[in-house]
């Protein structure tokens, strides 16, 4: 018999939905219920492709007695964490707070007034390696209520001061009221090049996460400073990342992470945010170099998103699972999708490709997984390239036919900003229109199901309706970074009106006007224990950084000295943490790089479709200066709708460009090549000249 879960929009809370356990959502009357009968609650909070929640729940969640233990002395609630990041934000901080680590699933006992007393993440069927089993700690925590209520409360209250007490360092850090300077950026560097693997790319050790947002930092960097440090760093990481496991090697897209400190064995959870970011820094990485791995690389990983996330209403679902149907074992694996024997691939391929094949991707009779299995590498590139793709093309039939990892296909809509950014210019800069125009549908989609009437965005929809979740401040911040690159690659100023009036609300509702800190949640959101503030990067940016980038760039397009100021003022929290943890600052230290080199404005004036004004465009969109934003539009723009395109006439009746600073501009040209050179673009093949 079905739980209330049975009504969840969410995928995560619908996989539990037939449990025994009589869970409840985040909602007010489940904590009116735990009141009224006076027990505790327990809160378990996950998300749909996470390996360890599959675990628990089959192990724990689905046991009748355990279940019906936990109904009589608890009330239930089960968090999809994707959904409310808020609710996850809160409590995971005080799970790694108290045991100075966290994870999902998360598990937390509260009062019925939303205090947490107890917390921990996965518990086992069966006391384990020292960790009590998830029934001895239902049970132990019911006699705590029972027993020891005095405590329970004074442990509560001791929690939510502890909270209250790390939150205000964020305002103090954000009340430096200055932007990072350029010793503080310089700072990073250093301490980056401290952690740097230098054998294997990246940083520090096992696990190792991708670095999307501190290669996008060093390549702006590189780009405005020339250090070749911070492009070494950058493009050993990326390179390391793409030929090993972690990558995708027969349909593209990266995994979460890798457990290794070699990039060889991932978690193999696909994520929409992780294979958004790193597309758009292969992208990056392409630009500056030219390197045709970084360019191969962010082609296939927009062909993944295109192929096996994007959902029949035209948006991007949020992730594949780590877990698929193992056919030799019949049983739920982690990998099996993903995993070959040499004998499999000589199956696929014959014995002569299939001994080729296990050459080139690293497959051998000992295996770098499970059961004698190996993740496909490529640790260089193929002597025979059509021999490559000949071989990696059947794999990847073959593969096919495999039963695949699950979908989590709810829309979120800061992670399709993300990826909303990542194609559109990825589609502009490779030639790819298919790209650009599947950016705009996401776009469609955010406007026509996720933007209220009012001016609001909902955080989560699926199958083209709308959840209730309210938005939190990196959907508005994702999302406008978003409309803001489809402006600059399409001209079409709707797109820059509408970021505007997302950043609008940023500043009025997630905005401190005293410190210039910023709120994870709106000021008319539910009220949790604490008011969720954190402006470090974790596996996407922190809405806090995200929301300043987005706020430098709108000010550069219109020049709005308020936009402007709120986001100097944001970016005070990046000096103070520049120097001491500049891998979880990383995107906040990309926008700081945006900002001391301006960033520069570039107006491209000339009539739409001429391949002269195309030109141009193109040269623009090819420059590294940091942040550069860029507007097209015909002479005689609309000072209202894009004022960077106000004023600027053509030169000699031909288009012309101009490069500003702070609305201030040089001559402008109408040469694409002494544009390209003045915002540091390549020339060459596949550069602005290519």
């Amino acid at each position: 018999m079905a739980n209330r879960l049975a009504h969840a929009t969410s995928p995560y809370l619908l996989q539990h939905a037939e449990n025994p356990v009589d869970w409840w959502e985040w909602e007010p009357a489940a904590f009116e219920e735990a009141r009224r009968r006076n027990v505790p609650v327990f809160l378990s909070v996950g998300y749909s492709s996470c390996h360890w929640c599959h675990v628990m729940a089959h192990e724990s969640f689905e046991d009748e007695a355990v279940a019906a233990y936990a109904n009589e002395r608890f009330v239930a609630i089960k968090v999809d964490r994707e959904e409310r990041p808020d609710v996850d934000a809160v409590y995971m901080e005080a799970v790694q707070a108290a045991t100075g680590q966290g994870g999902w699933p998360m598990t937390v006992f509260l009062t019925p007034d939303k205090d947490p007393f107890y917390f921990g993440t996965y518990f086992p069927p069966e006391p384990r390696h020292g960790m009590p089993s998830f029934r001895q700690v239902l049970e132990g925590v019911d006699a705590a209520w029972r027993d020891r209520r005095e405590e329970v409360g004074e442990v509560a209250a001791r929690i939510r001061a502890d909270l209250a007490e790390r939150a205000s360092v964020y305002a103090v850090g954000a009340g430096v009221n200055r932007p990072p300077a350029e010793a503080d950026l310089h700072q990073a560097l250093v301490a980056l090049s401290r952690e740097f693997d230098t054998r294997r790319g990246g940083f520090g050790g096992a696990p190792k996460f991708p670095p999307a947002m501190v290669i996008e930092y060093l390549l702006r960097h590189h780009a405005r400073t020339g250090s070749e440090a911070a492009l070494e760093m950058a493009g050993r990481t990326a390179e390391a990342m793409a030929r090993g496991g972690i990558h995708d090697q027969l349909g593209g897209g990266f995994a979460r992470y890798a457990v290794d400190a070699g990039w060889v064995v991932p978690h193999f959870e696909k994520m929409l945010y992780d294979n958004a970011l790193l597309l758009r820094a292969y992208l990056h990485l392409w630009r500056s170099t030219g390197s045709p791995l970084a360019r191969r690389v962010a082609l296939s990983t927009a062909d993944f998103l295109l192929r096996e996330l994007r959902t029949p209403e035209g948006a991007f679902a949020s992730a594949l699972d780590a877990d698929s149907l193992d056919p030799a074992g019949g049983e739920q694996a982690e990998g099996a999708y993903y995993a070959w024997t040499p004998g499999q691939l000589a199956e696929v391929l014959g014995e002569e490709d299939g001994r080729y094949a296990a050459e080139l991707f690293e497959v051998t009779a000992a295996g770098t997984f499970e059961h004698g299995a190996s993740v496909l590498q490529l640790p260089v590139d193929p002597g025979d390239p059509e021999a490559h793709e000949r071989v990696r093309a059947r794999l990847f039939e073959a593969r096919a036919a495999r039963p695949a990892p699950a979908r989590d296909d709810k829309v979120v809509a800061a992670w399709n900003g993300l990826a909303i950014a990542a194609l559109a210019e990825t589609g502009a800069l490779l030639d790819r229109p298919d790209l650009v125009e599947a950016a705009e549908r996401a776009a469609d989609l955010l406007l026509a199901v996720h933007l209220t009437p009012d001016g609001r965005l909902l955080r989560t929809s699926r199958d083209g309706r709308a959840g209730a979740n309210a938005g939190v401040l990196e959907d508005y911040a994702d999302t406008a970074e978003g409309f803001l690159v489809l402006f600059a690659v399409t001209g079409e100023a709707e797109w820059l009106q509408l970021a505007g009036g997302l950043l609008d609300t940023v500043l009025k509702h997630f905005a401190d006007e005293a410190s210039g800190a910023l709120y994870d949640t709106a000021d008319d959101a539910e009220e949790l224990i604490r008011r969720p503030q954190d402006p470090t990067d974790n596996a996407t940016p922190s809405g806090w950084t995200a929301a300043a980038g987005a706020l430098l760039t709108y000010a550069a397009y219109t020049g709005s000295a308020r936009h402007r100021t709120a986001a100097e003022r944001a970016l005070g929290i990046v000096g103070a943490l520049a120097g001491r943890a500049p891998r979880f600052i990383g995107w906040g230290l990309a926008v700081a790089e945006a900002l001391a080199d301006g960033p520069r404005e570039v107006a491209v004036i000339g009539p739409a479709g001429t391949p002269a004004t195309a030109a141009l465009h193109r040269a623009a969109l090819l420059g590294t200066a940091p942040g550069a934003v860029v507007a097209v539009g015909g002479p005689g723009a609309a000072s209202d709708e894009v004022p960077l395109l106000a004023g600027r006439p053509l030169v000699d009746d031909e288009p012309a460009a101009y490069v500003c600073r702070h609305f201030a501009c040089d001559a402008p040209t109408t040469d694409p090549a002494a544009l390209a050179e003045r915002l540091g673009a390549r020339t060459g093949p596949g550069g602005a000249e290519g």
